[in-house]
């Protein structure tokens, strides 16, 4: 047994929540996260892009390298007067911690540290532990885990498997582990026409028929019927604005916001190709033009069902008794980066307060997280090196 200072997640998990790290803001919560991973012998490397602060830690330095990615950045708390105690306080009222980051994630990034003070404690496993933590990823992912996969995989940094500390949970503490993610595609279609007078249809271009036509055709196809694991994918028109308040006047303009989730039967590409294809369709013969604008948030991708998956799995059955479900379904994380480096799934609490005015969870919950994670580490060694 070593001399390694054991580590309170709930203590850590509080440090982290008083501290207000509102996108892209950090607040210090990354420093405060190096200097506990420190004492524990891992070496750190800050890894800021932009405005934004990254972390990558590890211990030791041979393989394999099981890393856990998090982010200490969270969404804004809102009107605080919503919340029964102040959004950054920490505060523990009747066994439950309250505040912005219970959740997502500050709380799972403490289960995990601590979990792995008391693996070291017992002795350092063969092969090494990292950590990849960005504060981009509650805001345009731009310059956080995005930047960083690449930036390690040009150092020449091997990571073998990664376990990502997303709320996954559904209902009950280890219910379901994601195991993939459906891919995102944002898209935006701008129809210009010509501003006119309604009596004088001859000398206008209504942009408005041509885009209510081209959304109904994207609308009127089954992109797939689903995929392994996962649900079909679906295009959804999130808003069409024109901008007109006079029923008189031809607008000039009319615009329509999309968003496609999709699984592995597409790549973002080719939805893009297929949508820039229909606006063609769409502009024939019309005295205008029609343009699209495309942002591919992420590619659909699976974990294939296997040791590491079983792994833990396996550290769920043993603390909490339950079978969970392997699921893809859900938005997009920063899983949808580390795919390219290695293989990785998704487990953490139950997802419920999210985002919510009192984000919380059960102080018993988070150390039964905890022990989670001390077991997926050592039977993750225990089954790879």
């Amino acid at each position: 047994m070593s001399q390694t200072t054991l580590i309170d997640p709930i203590a850590l998990a509080q440090d982290l929540i008083r501290r207000p790290s509102v996108t892209p803001a950090d607040a210090g919560a990354m420093g405060a996260l190096r200097e506990v991973l420190e004492a524990l012998g891992f070496a750190c490397r800050p890894m800021p892009f932009g405005d934004i602060e990254n972390l990558y830690a590890r211990l030791g330095a041979a393989g394999p390298n099981l890393c856990f990615a998090g982010h200490t950045d969270v969404v804004p708390p809102g009107d605080a007067e919503s919340w029964s105690t102040p959004p950054f306080s920490g505060a523990i009222q009747d066994g439950v911690l309250t505040g912005r980051g219970a959740v997502d994630m500050k709380s799972a990034i403490a289960a995990f540290v601590a979990a792995v003070a008391r693996v070291v404690a017992k002795g350092r496993p063969t092969g090494s532990i990292s950590l990849l933590i960005t504060g981009d990823e509650e805001g345009l992912a731009e310059h956080g885990t995005r930047a960083v996969v690449p930036a390690l995989a040009a150092a020449g940094e091997r990571i073998d498997h990664c376990v990502v500390g997303e709320p996954t949970s559904s209902a009950l503490l280890g219910d379901m582990i994601k195991i993939g993610r459906r891919g995102s595609l944002g898209g935006i279609i701008t129809v210009d026409g010509v501003q006119g007078h309604v009596a004088y249809p001859d000398r206008a271009a209504n942009p408005i028929p041509v885009l209510v036509r081209l959304l109904a055709r994207l609308q009127a196809r089954a992109l797939d019927t689903g995929f392994e694991a996962f649900q079909p994918s679906n295009l959804e028109i999130t808003s069409v604005d024109v901008g007109n308040g006079a029923s008189n006047v031809i607008p000039g303009r009319a615009t329509a916001r999309l968003n496609i989730r999709f699984n592995p039967n597409h790549t973002g590409a080719a939805l893009a190709a297929w949508l820039m294809e229909e606006a063609g369709r769409a502009g024939e013969g019309f005295k205008g033009k029609v343009m699209v604008e495309t942002r591919i948030n992420g590619e659909a991708f699976l974990t294939p069902r296997g040791p590491f998956t079983e792994v833990v799995a396996a550290a769920v059955r043993a603390v909490t008794g339950r079978e969970p479900e392997l699921s893809t379904t859900g938005g997009t994380s920063d899983a949808r980066f580390i795919r390219d480096l290695c293989p990785v799934v998704e487990f953490g609490l139950v997802g419920t307060t999210m985002h919510k005015a009192n984000e919380r969870a059960p102080v018993a919950e988070i150390h039964a997280l905890s022990a989670i994670y001390e077991r997926l580490i050592e039977g993750y060694f225990a089954a790879f090196a």
